[in-house]
Formats: structure tokens, sequence, C-alpha cells
């Protein structure tokens, strides 16, 4: 059986997003594990769509951030302001202060301004003139980028990748699906008539629920294992963090609950290798040469592991 809460929500974002169903119940996983999402591909697929479905589906605090070439760390973060009538520097907290920001076309911006999320994503705080500003929790990042090959584009630093627990691509709908979105979008405005079916307590019980998800020593083995061989890959320069690591398991207890599960099998693993790993990758020269992508190592990887045995 699935879990109820986490269905309504996806079948919720589905009357928006056609056919994306498994896309959703990734973002999903991410956002009851209190991690960040990465949604890469090109215009025009439903990507920032998406997002605010979901948004709207919770009862919580959202904001969408442009990113474009001008943007500036403090128009994320905030800024101090000197106040006249008190003579003391007054902190005015940016749109990255909700519980769902919308990181939009976050690849347009500069390497300097992207980084201005580095201790947000990890730590979900922010720090400003010798003082500390917690973030709204619950708390998720979901970034939409386009392919970096396109003009006006910005590779995100390895240190910013590693910090999404996710990265997830839309592609194009199926040709009924696409059929379906023309007779519905024709009409009506689906997105408008989205109502918020959860509320932030939900959210928090989800995160509750998480921590009772049974991950037996064979699991975690079964991870390492995987992670261990990304960092002796020849066509591999870079390999998984620790961070990667933990990602990988906090995803698969996630899939368990889904499944309305309270221990994790090795398909929870196996399902997500890709869309958990894949984006913490850096290729080697060879790898480049051959013409490989980080998927279709991975997929070698996990072919080349032998799957546990979980009584």
């Amino acid at each position: 059986m699935e879990n109820k809460v986490i269905a309504e929500i996806r079948d919720n974002v589905s009357r928006v997003v056609i056919g994306k169903e498994k896309e959703v119940i990734d973002i999903i996983k991410a956002m009851i594990v209190g991690g960040h999402v990465l949604i890469e591909d090109v215009p025009g697929v439903g990507k920032t769509t998406l997002v605010k479905a979901l948004a709207k589906s919770l009862d919580l605090k959202y904001s969408r951030i442009q990113f474009t070439p001008d943007l500036l760390p403090s128009d994320i973060t905030g800024v101090s302001i000197y106040n006249q009538k008190s003579g003391e520097f007054e902190f005015k907290k940016g749109p990255i202060f909700s519980n769902i920001v919308l990181a939009d076309e976050i690849n347009r911006t500069s390497p300097k301004t992207q980084s201005a999320l580095l201790e947000v994503m990890e730590e979900k705080q922010i720090s400003e003139g010798g003082e500390t500003y917690n973030l709204n929790s619950p708390f998720m990042v979901l970034a939409t980028q386009n392919p970096i090959d396109y003009d006006g584009t910005y590779r995100l630093p390895e240190a910013q990748l590693d910090r999404f627990i996710m990265k997830i691509r839309l592609g194009y709908a199926s040709f009924n699906d696409e059929v379906k979105v023309l007779e519905i979008y024709r009409h009506k405005k689906p997105l408008e008539d989205i109502i918020a079916i959860a509320t932030a307590n939900d959210v928090e019980e989800l995160y509750e629920a998480i921590n009772g998800i049974k991950v037996d020593r064979t699991i975690n083995e079964y991870i390492i294992k995987i992670v261990e061989k990304t960092r002796n890959s020849k066509y591999i320069e870079l390999g998984v963090s620790t961070r990667g690591a933990m990602a990988l398991q906090k995803i698969a207890m996630a899939e368990a609950l889904i499944d309305d599960r309270d221990y994790v099998i090795p398909d929870d693993v196996k399902n997500n290798v890709i869309g958990v790993l894949s984006h913490r990758l850096i290729l080697s020269q060879e790898a480049k040469v051959k013409g490989y992508t980080e998927e279709r190592i991975m997929e070698e990887i996990l072919k080349n592991t032998e799957t546990p045995m979980v009584k």
C-alpha cells in the first residue's frame, strides 16, 4: 500500500503536470527527508509548473527567485540596512526565508551568486553581520536549470551540486499525455484550481516517520560498495562523497515509507542510484572522449555490484 498523504500530494500535482508521476514522487521523496532537488531540462517541459503545483498543494510559504546575470547574493539572502532612527543596522530578510523556494534558472547567474545558497541548503541558516538567522521549517529548494551548453548559462559549482539530494529530468511527455495537455490547457488553467491538501504539520510528521524506517547493515554495505566504485573508476575524476552516500540512504528510506514499509530493501537503493548519485560525478577526459555520460557509468557500476540478500 501507498502512504495516504503522499499519494494525495502526488495526485494533486499530477492534475497539473500530466504524465510525470515518477518525477513528482522523486521530488516528494526529497521533501520528506529535508532535501533539495535540481530539475534540469530544456525550456517548456513544465519544470516551473511542477514546482508551483507542489507549492500550492502544501499550505506552506512559497517564494520564487528568478536567477539572472545581475542577481546579487543579497538579493537572495537579504541585506542589512542602516536605521537612522535607532542608529543600528537592521537585517531585511530575502526571499530565501520561505518553506519552498523556487530557484528558477539557477545556472543563469554567476557562480558567486549561486554560492550564496551553500550555507542555506546545508545548514538551513544565514550568517549576516555576526548574527545567525534560522530558516523556516520545513525548508526546501527546488532549482530549475537549462542544460549547461545553452547560451548564457554557467556550470554549478561541485560543492553546490553535492547539496542537491537528487537531480531529475522531466523530458518530453508521451504522445498521449501531450495530447491530453493540449485538451486540458485549451479550456482552463489547472494550476489555478490547485488547493492545499497538506500542512507543515503533515510534512513534519513525515520527517518523524522516516526516523522509524529500519536499514539493515547489508543495505549500508551495498551503498558504500556502489560509492567506492565511483572513486576507483578510470572514467570518473571525482567520485561520490560521504554526503552522497548518506543521501542515497535517506532517499531509499523515503521510498520505503512511500511504499508503506518500515524497512529498506535493495530495490529501494537500486531505483534511486541514478537520480541521487549521477550529478555528483566529474568525468575523466577518457570518459568524455568516449562519449560516456554520468548516467551510463552509474548504470554499469550498479550492474557490476552484487545485490545483497536481506532478511
